[in-house]
Protein backbone atom coordinates (compact mmCIF):
# COMPACT_ATOMS: atom_id res chain seq x y z
CA UNK A 1 0.00 0.00 0.00
CA UNK A 2 2.60 2.39 0.91
CA UNK A 3 4.86 1.68 -2.12
CA UNK A 4 1.38 2.21 -4.48
CA UNK A 5 0.83 5.93 -2.45
CA UNK A 6 4.25 6.69 -2.92
CA UNK A 7 3.97 6.21 -6.90
CA UNK A 8 1.03 8.26 -6.97
CA UNK A 9 2.11 10.68 -5.35
CA UNK A 10 5.40 10.94 -7.41
CA UNK A 11 3.42 10.64 -10.40
CA UNK A 12 0.99 13.95 -9.61
CA UNK A 13 3.91 15.69 -8.71
CA UNK A 14 5.47 14.86 -12.31
CA UNK A 15 2.33 15.78 -13.68
CA UNK A 16 2.00 19.58 -12.10
CA UNK A 17 5.58 19.76 -14.10
CA UNK A 18 4.78 18.68 -17.14
CA UNK A 19 1.42 20.64 -16.75
CA UNK A 20 3.79 23.60 -16.41
CA UNK A 21 6.29 22.97 -19.27
CA UNK A 22 3.21 22.23 -21.69
CA UNK A 23 1.69 25.80 -20.66
CA UNK A 24 5.74 27.63 -20.84
CA UNK A 25 7.14 25.57 -23.32
CA UNK A 26 6.53 26.42 -27.28
CA UNK A 27 8.25 28.18 -30.48
CA UNK A 28 7.83 31.24 -27.85
CA UNK A 29 9.45 30.46 -24.93
CA UNK A 30 7.54 31.88 -21.45
CA UNK A 31 9.06 32.26 -17.96
CA UNK A 32 7.32 30.73 -15.01
CA UNK A 33 5.96 34.32 -13.50
CA UNK A 34 4.17 35.05 -16.44
CA UNK A 35 2.78 31.81 -17.03
CA UNK A 36 1.22 32.10 -13.20
CA UNK A 37 0.00 35.72 -13.88
CA UNK A 38 -1.60 34.50 -17.28
CA UNK A 39 -3.63 32.04 -15.26
CA UNK A 40 -4.55 34.10 -11.88
CA UNK A 41 -3.74 37.77 -13.30
CA UNK A 42 -4.81 37.95 -17.22
CA UNK A 43 -4.28 40.69 -19.27
CA UNK A 44 -5.66 40.24 -22.73
CA UNK A 45 -3.06 42.76 -23.93
CA UNK A 46 -0.16 40.95 -22.95
CA UNK A 47 1.08 38.53 -25.84
CA UNK A 48 2.16 35.95 -23.21
CA UNK A 49 -0.74 35.99 -21.46
CA UNK A 50 -2.60 35.29 -24.58
CA UNK A 51 -0.59 32.74 -25.81
CA UNK A 52 -0.98 30.59 -22.72
CA UNK A 53 -4.70 31.06 -22.38
CA UNK A 54 -6.17 31.49 -25.58
CA UNK A 55 -3.68 28.51 -27.58
CA UNK A 56 -1.61 26.61 -24.59
CA UNK A 57 -4.22 25.98 -22.03
CA UNK A 58 -6.74 24.01 -24.37
CA UNK A 59 -3.75 22.19 -25.73
CA UNK A 60 -2.76 20.99 -22.10
CA UNK A 61 -6.25 20.34 -21.69
CA UNK A 62 -6.42 18.08 -24.63
CA UNK A 63 -3.39 16.13 -23.54
CA UNK A 64 -4.49 15.23 -20.02
CA UNK A 65 -7.80 14.40 -20.70
CA UNK A 66 -6.55 12.08 -24.03
CA UNK A 67 -3.54 10.78 -21.97
CA UNK A 68 -5.72 9.54 -19.01
CA UNK A 69 -8.50 8.60 -21.18
CA UNK A 70 -6.71 6.11 -23.54
CA UNK A 71 -4.19 4.95 -20.59
CA UNK A 72 -7.90 3.68 -18.71
CA UNK A 73 -8.98 2.46 -21.32
CA UNK A 74 -5.97 0.64 -22.06
CA UNK A 75 -5.86 -0.81 -18.31
CA UNK A 76 -9.54 -1.83 -18.54
CA UNK A 77 -8.87 -3.60 -21.60
CA UNK A 78 -6.10 -5.36 -20.67
CA UNK A 79 -7.62 -6.69 -17.36
CA UNK A 80 -10.98 -7.58 -19.69
CA UNK A 81 -9.03 -9.68 -22.29
CA UNK A 82 -6.42 -11.02 -19.40
CA UNK A 83 -3.45 -9.76 -22.00
CA UNK A 84 -0.91 -7.42 -20.41
CA UNK A 85 -0.51 -6.50 -24.53
CA UNK A 86 -3.83 -5.27 -25.22
CA UNK A 87 -4.93 -1.92 -25.98
CA UNK A 88 -8.32 -0.14 -26.96
CA UNK A 89 -7.24 -0.89 -30.78
CA UNK A 90 -8.21 -4.60 -30.28
CA UNK A 91 -12.00 -2.81 -30.31
CA UNK A 92 -11.57 -2.00 -33.80
CA UNK A 93 -12.25 1.95 -32.72
CA UNK A 94 -9.05 3.50 -34.25
CA UNK A 95 -10.59 1.81 -37.55
CA UNK A 96 -13.76 2.78 -37.16
CA UNK A 97 -12.80 6.71 -36.39
CA UNK A 98 -10.66 6.57 -39.43
CA UNK A 99 -13.35 5.25 -41.71
CA UNK A 100 -16.46 7.69 -40.45
CA UNK A 101 -13.81 10.14 -40.90
CA UNK A 102 -12.83 9.52 -44.61
CA UNK A 103 -16.52 8.88 -45.33
CA UNK A 104 -17.24 12.08 -43.93
CA UNK A 105 -13.99 14.27 -46.08
CA UNK A 106 -15.09 12.51 -49.22
CA UNK A 107 -18.75 13.00 -49.19
CA UNK A 108 -18.39 16.62 -47.91
CA UNK A 109 -20.68 16.68 -44.91
CA UNK A 110 -17.45 17.26 -42.64
CA UNK A 111 -16.38 20.72 -42.59
CA UNK A 112 -13.66 21.36 -39.67
CA UNK A 113 -12.33 19.46 -37.23
CA UNK A 114 -15.40 20.30 -35.06
CA UNK A 115 -17.20 18.35 -37.76
CA UNK A 116 -14.66 15.26 -37.69
CA UNK A 117 -14.95 15.27 -33.62
CA UNK A 118 -18.56 13.79 -34.16
CA UNK A 119 -18.27 11.80 -36.51
CA UNK A 120 -14.77 9.78 -35.24
CA UNK A 121 -17.07 8.99 -32.11
CA UNK A 122 -19.78 7.63 -33.98
CA UNK A 123 -17.45 5.93 -35.61
CA UNK A 124 -15.20 4.46 -32.96
CA UNK A 125 -19.14 3.73 -31.21
CA UNK A 126 -20.15 1.85 -34.41
CA UNK A 127 -17.16 0.14 -35.03
CA UNK A 128 -16.99 -1.49 -30.73
CA UNK A 129 -20.86 -2.91 -31.17
CA UNK A 130 -20.09 -4.79 -34.35
CA UNK A 131 -17.10 -6.27 -32.63
CA UNK A 132 -19.03 -7.30 -29.11
CA UNK A 133 -21.92 -8.38 -31.14
CA UNK A 134 -19.95 -10.73 -33.00
CA UNK A 135 -17.88 -11.81 -29.92
CA UNK A 136 -20.43 -12.96 -28.27
CA UNK A 137 -22.38 -14.10 -30.92
CA UNK A 138 -23.72 -17.32 -29.22
CA UNK A 139 -22.35 -16.43 -25.87
CA UNK A 140 -23.57 -13.39 -23.73
CA UNK A 141 -20.44 -13.19 -21.85
CA UNK A 142 -18.35 -12.51 -24.92
CA UNK A 143 -15.17 -14.55 -24.37
CA UNK A 144 -11.72 -12.47 -24.53
CA UNK A 145 -10.58 -15.06 -27.21
CA UNK A 146 -13.60 -14.20 -29.37
CA UNK A 147 -13.55 -10.62 -28.59
CA UNK A 148 -10.05 -10.32 -30.07
CA UNK A 149 -10.34 -12.50 -32.83
CA UNK A 150 -13.77 -10.33 -33.47
CA UNK A 151 -11.65 -7.09 -33.22
CA UNK A 152 -8.76 -7.96 -35.69
CA UNK A 153 -11.44 -8.98 -38.43
CA UNK A 154 -13.67 -5.80 -38.03
CA UNK A 155 -9.78 -3.67 -38.10
CA UNK A 156 -9.31 -5.09 -41.30
CA UNK A 157 -12.25 -4.88 -42.94
CA UNK A 158 -12.90 -0.97 -41.59
CA UNK A 159 -9.06 -0.30 -42.89
CA UNK A 160 -9.48 -2.10 -46.25
CA UNK A 161 -12.36 0.20 -47.11
CA UNK A 162 -10.84 3.33 -45.82
CA UNK A 163 -7.46 2.72 -47.66
CA UNK A 164 -9.88 1.86 -50.93
CA UNK A 165 -11.50 5.01 -50.59
CA UNK A 166 -7.95 7.11 -49.95
CA UNK A 167 -6.49 5.46 -53.17
CA UNK A 168 -9.63 7.36 -55.39
CA UNK A 169 -9.81 10.40 -53.92
CA UNK A 170 -6.70 12.32 -53.71
CA UNK A 171 -8.66 15.43 -51.94
CA UNK A 172 -9.71 13.06 -49.10
CA UNK A 173 -6.56 11.92 -48.73
CA UNK A 174 -4.59 15.61 -48.16
CA UNK A 175 -7.04 16.38 -45.72
CA UNK A 176 -7.24 12.80 -43.67
CA UNK A 177 -3.54 12.74 -43.74
CA UNK A 178 -3.63 16.04 -41.44
CA UNK A 179 -6.50 14.30 -38.71
CA UNK A 180 -4.68 10.77 -38.57
CA UNK A 181 -0.86 11.86 -37.27
CA UNK A 182 -2.42 12.93 -34.40
CA UNK A 183 -2.54 16.22 -32.43
CA UNK A 184 -3.57 18.38 -29.38
CA UNK A 185 -3.94 22.03 -31.21
CA UNK A 186 -6.74 23.39 -33.30
CA UNK A 187 -9.54 22.42 -30.67
CA UNK A 188 -12.38 25.12 -30.25
CA UNK A 189 -14.56 25.28 -26.69
CA UNK A 190 -17.16 22.91 -27.22
CA UNK A 191 -14.62 20.30 -28.20
CA UNK A 192 -13.19 20.54 -24.77
CA UNK A 193 -16.18 20.34 -23.06
CA UNK A 194 -17.40 17.49 -24.55
CA UNK A 195 -14.57 15.58 -24.24
CA UNK A 196 -14.21 16.58 -20.60
CA UNK A 197 -18.01 14.81 -19.80
CA UNK A 198 -17.33 11.37 -22.15
CA UNK A 199 -13.93 11.12 -19.90
CA UNK A 200 -15.69 11.80 -16.98
CA UNK A 201 -18.32 9.91 -17.70
CA UNK A 202 -16.16 6.76 -18.59
CA UNK A 203 -13.67 7.67 -15.77
CA UNK A 204 -16.50 7.54 -12.87
CA UNK A 205 -17.92 4.23 -14.86
CA UNK A 206 -14.44 2.49 -14.77
CA UNK A 207 -13.65 3.10 -11.55
CA UNK A 208 -16.94 1.39 -10.28
CA UNK A 209 -16.93 -1.76 -12.13
CA UNK A 210 -13.12 -1.66 -10.78
CA UNK A 211 -13.73 -4.83 -8.22
CA UNK A 212 -16.19 -7.01 -11.07
CA UNK A 213 -13.15 -6.34 -13.43
CA UNK A 214 -10.58 -7.69 -11.04
CA UNK A 215 -13.07 -10.91 -10.43
CA UNK A 216 -13.42 -11.53 -14.38
CA UNK A 217 -9.19 -11.13 -14.91
CA UNK A 218 -8.80 -14.36 -12.28
CA UNK A 219 -10.89 -16.37 -14.33
CA UNK A 220 -14.52 -16.84 -15.61
CA UNK A 221 -14.99 -19.49 -13.20
CA UNK A 222 -13.64 -17.62 -9.83
CA UNK A 223 -15.86 -14.38 -11.22
CA UNK A 224 -18.86 -16.54 -10.99
CA UNK A 225 -18.31 -18.24 -8.39
CA UNK A 226 -18.02 -14.48 -6.66
CA UNK A 227 -21.21 -13.67 -7.84
CA UNK A 228 -19.92 -11.47 -10.88
CA UNK A 229 -22.65 -11.44 -14.30
CA UNK A 230 -19.67 -12.01 -16.50
CA UNK A 231 -22.03 -10.69 -19.66
CA UNK A 232 -23.63 -7.45 -17.40
CA UNK A 233 -19.59 -6.26 -16.94
CA UNK A 234 -17.85 -6.84 -20.03
CA UNK A 235 -20.85 -4.96 -21.87
CA UNK A 236 -20.29 -2.12 -19.52
CA UNK A 237 -16.09 -2.32 -19.86
CA UNK A 238 -16.40 -2.22 -23.18
CA UNK A 239 -18.94 0.60 -23.27
CA UNK A 240 -16.42 2.37 -21.34
CA UNK A 241 -13.36 1.44 -23.29
CA UNK A 242 -15.08 3.11 -26.24
CA UNK A 243 -16.25 5.92 -24.27
CA UNK A 244 -12.83 6.68 -23.25
CA UNK A 245 -10.62 5.69 -26.51
CA UNK A 246 -13.41 6.99 -28.81
CA UNK A 247 -13.56 10.72 -26.73
CA UNK A 248 -9.91 10.64 -26.97
CA UNK A 249 -9.01 9.62 -30.88
CA UNK A 250 -12.32 12.03 -31.72
CA UNK A 251 -9.90 14.80 -29.97
CA UNK A 252 -6.73 14.17 -30.57
CA UNK A 253 -6.27 11.84 -33.33
CA UNK A 254 -5.29 8.19 -33.64
CA UNK A 255 -2.84 8.10 -30.69
CA UNK A 256 -1.11 4.91 -30.54
CA UNK A 257 0.97 3.33 -27.63
CA UNK A 258 -0.34 5.16 -24.81
CA UNK A 259 -3.00 2.85 -24.41
CA UNK A 260 -0.78 -0.79 -24.31
CA UNK A 261 2.25 0.93 -22.57
CA UNK A 262 1.01 2.93 -19.63
CA UNK A 263 -0.66 0.51 -17.85
CA UNK A 264 1.94 -2.28 -18.76
CA UNK A 265 4.78 0.02 -17.12
CA UNK A 266 2.65 1.01 -13.93
CA UNK A 267 1.68 -2.41 -13.35
CA UNK A 268 5.17 -3.59 -13.18
CA UNK A 269 5.47 -0.67 -10.13
CA UNK A 270 1.71 -1.17 -8.12
CA UNK A 271 0.84 -4.52 -9.28
CA UNK A 272 -2.48 -5.72 -10.71
CA UNK A 273 -4.44 -4.14 -8.02
CA UNK A 274 -7.09 -2.46 -10.45
CA UNK A 275 -8.18 0.53 -8.52
CA UNK A 276 -4.15 1.49 -7.93
CA UNK A 277 -3.81 0.59 -10.88
CA UNK A 278 -6.43 2.75 -13.27
CA UNK A 279 -5.72 5.61 -11.08
CA UNK A 280 -2.12 6.00 -11.60
CA UNK A 281 -2.25 4.89 -15.62
CA UNK A 282 -4.90 7.79 -15.53
CA UNK A 283 -1.65 10.13 -14.34
CA UNK A 284 0.77 8.39 -16.81
CA UNK A 285 -0.90 8.60 -19.89
CA UNK A 286 -1.55 12.29 -19.05
CA UNK A 287 2.60 12.43 -18.50
CA UNK A 288 3.66 10.64 -21.44
CA UNK A 289 0.96 12.68 -23.96
CA UNK A 290 1.83 15.95 -22.32
CA UNK A 291 5.73 15.01 -22.58
CA UNK A 292 5.71 13.98 -26.27
CA UNK A 293 3.81 17.24 -26.98
CA UNK A 294 6.49 19.34 -25.44
CA UNK A 295 8.87 17.42 -27.20
CA UNK A 296 7.53 17.78 -30.76
CA UNK A 297 7.24 21.69 -29.90
CA UNK A 298 10.93 22.18 -29.09
CA UNK A 299 12.79 19.58 -31.56
CA UNK A 300 11.46 21.35 -34.82
CA UNK A 301 11.42 24.99 -33.71
CA UNK A 302 9.62 27.19 -35.38
CA UNK A 303 7.69 24.74 -36.68
CA UNK A 304 6.43 21.82 -34.65
CA UNK A 305 6.35 17.45 -34.78
CA UNK A 306 2.47 16.43 -34.58
CA UNK A 307 2.16 14.49 -31.19
CA UNK A 308 1.01 11.67 -32.72
CA UNK A 309 4.44 11.00 -34.50
CA UNK A 310 6.45 11.92 -31.06
CA UNK A 311 4.42 9.36 -29.51
CA UNK A 312 4.98 6.73 -31.53
CA UNK A 313 8.30 7.53 -31.63
CA UNK A 314 9.65 8.33 -28.51
CA UNK A 315 7.11 6.14 -26.89
CA UNK A 316 8.00 2.40 -28.76
CA UNK A 317 11.32 3.36 -28.00
CA UNK A 318 11.09 3.30 -24.47
CA UNK A 319 8.41 0.74 -24.45
CA UNK A 320 10.88 -1.58 -26.17
CA UNK A 321 14.27 -0.87 -23.51
CA UNK A 322 11.51 -1.35 -20.40
CA UNK A 323 9.91 -4.53 -21.80
CA UNK A 324 13.44 -6.46 -22.07
CA UNK A 325 13.79 -5.22 -18.34
CA UNK A 326 10.31 -5.97 -16.46
CA UNK A 327 9.08 -8.88 -15.47
CA UNK A 328 5.62 -8.89 -16.63
CA UNK A 329 2.92 -9.50 -13.60
CA UNK A 330 0.19 -12.47 -14.67
CA UNK A 331 -3.34 -10.99 -14.97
Amino acid sequence: MRKRALVAIIAAIVLVAMIGLSLAVGSRAINPGMVWDSLWAFDPTNADHLIVRELRMSRTLIGILAGAALAVAGALMQALTRNPFADPGLLGINAGAALAVVIGIATGTVTGFSGQVWLAFAGAAVSAVLVYAIGARGNSTGTPVRLALAGVAITALLSSVTYGILTVSQSTLNEFRFWVVGSLSGRQGNDITFLIVVVAVGLVVGFLAARSLQAISLGDDAAAALGVRLGLTRFVIIAVVTLLAGAATAAAGPIVFVGLAVPHVVRSLVGASLPWLLLISAMGGAILLLACDVIGRVIAQPSEIPVGITTAAIGGLIFAVLSRRMRVVEL
